[in-house]
């Protein structure tokens, strides 16, 4: 019996202990498929958007997501702190229990009470090891925990760090896209308002932000599902924009070199594919037409209407379709996991944008009248 305690206890602690370093220092993906990082998001996700689809109400149903990323690390960080006392406790108990405690024949719950002291550093004292070997595991493990608790401390800081800088970004294309952003309203903004050649800086500033988006989100896939600030905003329907506006400039209008969408394009549709990679999401094969050709031809009437041409408009619908191929069915994939809506590309009933719906506008609307 002590000797499978043993095996088990060893097996435990280095797997919690090879999935936190995993986690919080290895800075790539881990392709292997069984981690007990990526099983407790998968169950705990499924469980929480099954509960979310039952929610009627869009607002009810946003403000529970909201909690799920927040909740699930620290419901992670528990579980490997448990794990860990856990295997500890079995460890001291596969030694046979020697340690000198108040109830004179110490037990399994005497185990894991000294392993819960030990791990925290708390040092009470009631209970202590009694041989050279239990001094040894209760030594190594107040290190572990004191490691484990240094690395906690500084891996909530990066996590916040990173979600704010992806946050910023997604707050600023509120004026430049509207409220959800989409590609013609970033087109329509820019050319009525004449910078269009500061929409070229915008698309270096968004190749930087999906490459940020890329590194930081493969290094803590769990960012994944932080949801934004505001409601009509998340980190997929802006990196879908970002995707929608390159490809209709790589197709090619008048203003806009080509190439210099072409980059945004290029990273921005990597950071689609391997988010999706890391979620182990399939391509969408229901194919789902996001801009379908009578929603073409109605895009592109609004688009002359601005003043905007496509470049070879007989085949720009083709070509445009071609570059959609790349990543539409990613982005749609990812949308439909995590419960984030896209926006179409088509114009969506006129609405205002999250900065002039705060409440601080309401509240100066209801004083004036």
């Amino acid at each position: 019996m002590s000797i499978i305690a043993g095996i088990i206890s060893i097996i435990l602690i280095v797997i919690i202990l090879q999935d936190s370093v995993e986690t919080i220092i290895l800075p790539r993906r881990v392709s292997r498929r069984f981690r007990l990082t990526r099983i407790f998001f998968i169950s705990t996700w499924r469980l929480n958007s099954f509960i979310a689809k039952k929610i009627s109400s869009d607002d009810r149903r946003e403000f529970f997501l909201s909690f799920f990323g927040p909740l699930s690390l620290i419901m992670l960080l528990i579980l490997w702190a448990i794990c860990l006392i856990l295997g500890f406790a079995l460890f001291q108990f596969a030694l046979g229990s020697a340690l000198i405690a108040p109830e004179k024949i110490p037990d399994f719950g005497t185990d894991l009470y000294m392993s819960g002291t030990t791990f925290f550093t708390l040092g009470l004292g009631d209970v202590i090891p009694r041989t050279g070997l239990a001094r040894t595991v209760t030594v190594i493990e107040a290190g572990t925990g004191f490691g484990f608790l240094a690395l906690v401390i500084g891996y909530l800081p990066v996590i916040y760090q990173a979600f704010s800088r992806r946050e910023i970004g997604i707050s600023l294309l509120d004026a430049h896209a509207g409220s959800p952003p989409n590609a013609l309203e970033m087109l329509r903004r820019h050319f009525r308002g004449q910078v269009m050649d500061e929409l070229k800086e915008h698309l270096h500033e968004w190749e930087n932000w999906s490459a940020e988006l890329l590194e930081s989100h493969l290094s803590y896939p769990v960012l994944m599902y932080y949801r934004s600030q505001h409601d009509r905003q998340s980190w997929l329907a802006a990196l879908t924009a970002v995707l929608d506006v390159s490809a209709l400039l790589s197709v090619g209008i008048d203003g806009i070199p080509e190439q210099t969408a072409v980059f945004t394009f290029a990273i921005a549709c990597h950071a689609a594919i391997d988010l999706g990679q890391v979620l182990s999401l399939s391509p969408d094969d229901m194919r789902i037409r996001r801009l379908a050709h009578a929603e073409f031809e109605r895009f592109q009437e609004s688009l002359h209407e601005i003043g905007i041409s496509l470049h070879d408009e007989e085949t720009a619908e083709e070509r445009l379709a071609a570059k959609r191929e790349q990543y539409e069915p990613y982005v749609i994939a990812l949308a439909r996991y995590l419960q984030m809506p896209l926006s179409g590309w088509v114009d969506e009933p006129e609405t205002a944008d999250d900065w002039q719906t705060s409440a601080w506008n309401h509240k100066n609307k209801s004083v004036a009248s």
